[in-house]
């Protein structure tokens, strides 16, 4: 957006047109405060400013910094060349202090893409913009600073270690040696991360599934710096950046509750913002208590699982945001969440408990390749001292699995894992030798198997089988595939 500021003769104000939104009709007051309060004087003339092009409609106070130096050039206190080829964005206070704003990341990658020579913003915000490459960044406090700046040229751009700060910004707080019991469990969320196939775990409460999908994000392949620089980038967008934070590089976990809208989920509003999918972005999405969610704001979840991104068309605009994230699901057996359980007594009826699992539509649960029981776990297992490996000690195992997946797959570019592959995949990358087949031969017929669980089941192998670097799927590895398809078997 351009801000052109222009004044004639005529009573004293300030006009903004160019489709701004209240809080930009708002800057008025704020501007002319601040321009007050900052020792200069404000011109006694009519003044407009045009906010270009007209037809894009402005929302925020990002334009409080531009409308103000343009409006002190017209009364003589600054030159005009002085603004020469930068973007200038910051939201005042009255007393001309800048504040920081949403986006600032994206306004940096949007001045090295014009062939602009800086971008001048609020202090805060300095740090992120800072980690775009080939732009030099200035932060400032105030309007003073800024104006002081621009006559003396006195400030130095804004430097940061990116290596750094992706160190700084990667260390996780849970670990999985936390996690007492539930080692198949733990093996499945192994196998999950291996090759980023999506989760549904079914067990009582207290069984450990938040607990569990909390620390999925441990054991996965750490952040690129192009994937935390995408993150970083919605989660400014989203105003969700913590005040001087320069990078997010740590993966995104997100538990929305169940009462959320099928908007605040997928993105969208009056001006369409990034909702809960493209904020777990290169992360987690966890849907606790599954069946409670609305059944329309599951299903606005099969574009982002299929595609990786989820576009949002309203009447101002159409925005494709990114959304390529594992889906992690729990829900209990049954509506009172004890069926099955040797030690609690169901109070359900078999009409509650059918109606409670067929929430879930079979189109949702199609694009989920693991269902796993999670019991509850015994004393014995939570007096114990022993807890099971570091997440860190798993995720070289995920990354030496990830690692085979991304050299079979460097001729697609749209498929890096093996919970990404199609039909034409299967067929090449999971033939099976004759054991294998005899047993999965033997469990389609006996179990009564799906075709989509038979597809899910030869993926799920070929992972089991990249995580032994074997090159060959065998019978135990279709073996334990099938053990992660809980509701294909009938056990719920």
């Amino acid at each position: 957006v351009e801000v052109e500021v222009d004044y004639t003769n005529g009573l004293p104000g300030m006009t903004i047109v160019g489709l701004p939104d209240t809080a930009v009709q708002e800057s008025r007051e704020r501007v002319q405060t601040a321009v007050k309060n900052a020792g200069l004087h404000f011109p006694r003339h009519r003044i407009v400013v045009n906010l270009s092009p007209a037809a894009i409609r402005k929302e925020g106070p990002a334009y409080d910094l531009p409308i103000a130096l343009g409006v002190i050039i017209l009364a003589g206190f600054l030159p005009q060349d002085s603004i020469e080829g930068a973007m200038f964005v910051g939201e005042l206070s009255l007393d001309g202090r800048l504040n920081p704003i949403r986006g600032a990341l994206s306004m940096a990658i949007m001045t090295r893409q014009y062939g602009l020579k800086g971008i001048i913003l609020p202090e805060n915000n300095a740090p992120e913009a800072a980690v775009v490459h080939g732009v030099k960044v200035y932060g400032f406090s105030s309007l003073p600073e800024v104006i002081d700046c621009l006559i003396n040229n006195s400030k130095t751009p804004y430097h940061i270690d990116i290596q750094k700060a992706m160190e700084e910004n990667s260390i996780y707080e849970e670990d999985f040696i936390e996690v007492k019991g539930q080692e198949h469990a733990k093996r499945a969320f192994e196998v999950s991360a291996a090759g980023a196939h999506n989760v549904l775990m079914i067990g009582p409460p207290g069984s450990g599934k938040t607990m569990l999908a909390r620390r999925l994000a441990t054991i996965l392949p750490g952040m690129t710096f192009e994937e935390a620089l995408e993150t970083t980038k919605i989660h400014s967008v989203a105003g969700m950046l913590k005040n001087n934070q320069s990078l997010l590089a740590v993966r995104p976990f997100r538990s929305p509750h169940h009462t959320i809208s099928d908007v605040a989920l997928i993105g969208g509003g009056q001006t369409p913002k990034p909702g809960e999918v493209s904020i777990a972005h290169n992360g987690v999405l966890f849907l606790d208590e599954l069946p409670e969610f609305k059944r329309n704001v599951l299903e606005v979840l099969r574009q982002p699982l299929e595609n990786g991104e989820v576009t949002v068309s309203r009447a101002v605009a159409s925005i494709t945001y990114p959304a390529s994230f594992m889906l992690i699901a729990a829900m209990n057996p049954c509506p009172c969440g004890f069926w099955g359980d040797p030690k609690h007594q169901c109070t359900c009826t078999p009409g509650q408990i059918h109606r409670y699992r067929h929430r879930v539509s079979g189109p949702l649960l199609d694009r989920i390749d693991i269902h796993i029981e999670v019991p509850a776990v015994p004393y014995k297992d939570l007096s114990n001292e022993h807890s099971g490996e570091r997440s860190e000690d798993i995720r070289k195992r995920v990354i030496a699995a990830r690692n085979i997946q991304l050299e079979r797959f460097k001729n697609d570019r749209k498929i890096y894992s093996n919970g990404q592959m199609k039909t034409r995949h299967i067929k090449k990358y999971c033939k099976l030798n004759h054991d294998a087949q005899a047993i999965l031969d033997s469990a389609m017929q006996k179990l009564c198997l799906s075709a989509r669980a038979y597809t899910r089941i030869l993926k799920l192998s070929r992972t089991i089988a990249d995580l032994e670097a074997s090159e060959e799927i065998q019978s135990h590895h279709i073996s334990e595939a099938i053990q992660y398809r809980t509701l294909d078997r009938g056990v719920f």
